[in-house]
């Protein structure tokens, strides 16, 4: 009787672990499948207030700009960037109603847990839980230098997905095939591959070649922590750069990609400047005279990267703005320009940079108002809101593939 009871149960206890399998399967597909939605939607927010109405001579003037923005991060969250999403602030159908010509899609490999805007050590890593809800290879859970590669074949796979409306620029020669289609009438839109933190180079001077050969044009030194290259604004030491460091430079400039100084030391930034023969950039920022900030520039900062032909790309948070609207992010654009000129003065949203903003890309004919509200010229807005860096990019980037 033992035996004949015992049957049973064995099949009632083959059945619960059956259910319970297909229930832990059928959660993680929940999970793969809408996990990187709700990341986005959670650390990627929209502010909430009603935005103004565009002129329709705000309108006609936006409509006639080639539009750059020095940073987005968006491919670090696993969203389809060809398709409109609810969620992020950025995808390539919001990039075309924004007429935004070209986005800086800069790559994140590595962020500490907790993240503090001071003091960050270096052994923590929070970008282990998006790879591994995203799927992303296994040998992106062990290096940074592929989490980077991996990022840019996303871009890559951008550009085989949407041919005839989004395009990888590498060199002088893309950027100007590109901007001839474009003011052909093409409605295109363009994307250039930028680094946030040197960390990806793992030490090794031979990784700043493989990023290029994968497409990485701009290269960030340092992120939220100090590194093999350079110190952070945010990290423990306040150092400036390493002997490595120095090499990274030198590479940089032969392999003609561009330095950003975007989250970057004090020290590091007065090093970089006393031995770089070329421009640097400051990709997303704001500025100590509108608002105080852990890395915000000083005016005698604003002033040396002026001084090498560079750009200051102003962002659209907060914390780089002292603000939640575009009233504060003109007012820091004003600033720069009346401090250093309108030749070094661009856009640095952080979009998709687990940052609120006040609008996504789709709304970027917001600044063109507020900017001309605030007394500019039509001439001094189709600098900022891009010829600036299309200048730059044209004499600077590589002139072969």
């Amino acid at each position: 009787m033992i035996m004949r009871r015992s049957r049973p149960l064995k099949q009632l206890i083959r059945l619960g672990l059956i259910a319970v399998t297909s229930l832990a399967i059928a959660l993680l597909i929940i999970i793969f499948s809408i996990g990187p939605t709700f990341i986005a939607q959670r650390f990627n927010p929209v502010g909430h207030q009603v935005l103004p109405s565009i002129s329709s001579d705000v309108q006609a003037l936006h409509d006639s700009l080639t539009i750059v923005d020095l940073h987005a991060d968006s491919l670090l969250w696993g969203r389809d960037l060809s398709q409109q999403s609810e969620s992020g602030h950025v995808d390539v159908p919001r990039l075309l109603q924004g007429n935004v010509a070209l986005q800086v899609f800069t790559v994140v490999t590595k962020v500490p847990t907790p993240l503090l805007l001071e003091g960050n050590p270096a052994d923590s890593d929070s970008v282990i839980q998006l790879a591994l809800l995203q799927r992303w290879p296994i040998t992106t859970w062990f290096s940074l230098a592929e989490r980077a590669l991996y990022q840019a074949k996303q871009l890559q796979r951008l550009e085989q997905k949407s041919p005839h409306q989004f395009q990888i620029i590498k060199n002088q020669q893309d950027l100007n095939t590109y901007l001839a289609s474009k003011a052909a009438g093409q409605p295109m839109t363009a994307g250039l591959l930028g680094l946030e933190g040197a960390q990806a180079f793992e030490g090794n001077l031979d990784t700043v070649n493989r990023l290029y050969d994968a497409g990485f044009r701009m290269i960030g030194l340092s992120h939220f922590f100090d590194n093999e290259v350079a110190g952070s604004a945010h990290g423990v030491s306040q150092a400036g750069l390493t002997p490595f460091g120095q090499k990274v430079i030198q590479r940089i400039a032969e392999l003609n990609m561009l330095v950003d100084l975007a989250h970057a030391s004090s020290q590091t930034i007065d090093d970089v400047l006393q031995i770089t023969e070329r421009p640097v950039l400051v990709s997303h920022t704001g500025v100590q005279g509108t608002c105080a900030g852990v890395r915000n520039l000083s005016d005698r900062q604003l002033q040396q990267i002026a001084a090498t032909g560079g750009v200051i790309g102003i962002g659209f948070w907060s914390t780089a703005v002292c603000g939640d609207d575009v009233e504060a992010i003109v007012k820091a654009i004003r600033y720069v320009a009346n401090q250093v000129g309108i030749d070094h003065v661009a856009l640095g949203s952080d979009f998709d940079g687990a940052v609120r903003v006040p609008f996504d890309v789709a709304n970027m004919n917001q600044i063109t108002q507020g900017l001309q509200e605030n007394g500019f010229t039509a001439a001094d807005i189709r600098k900022i809101m891009g010829l600036n860096i299309l200048t730059l990019l044209q004499q600077f980037l590589p002139t072969e593939p």
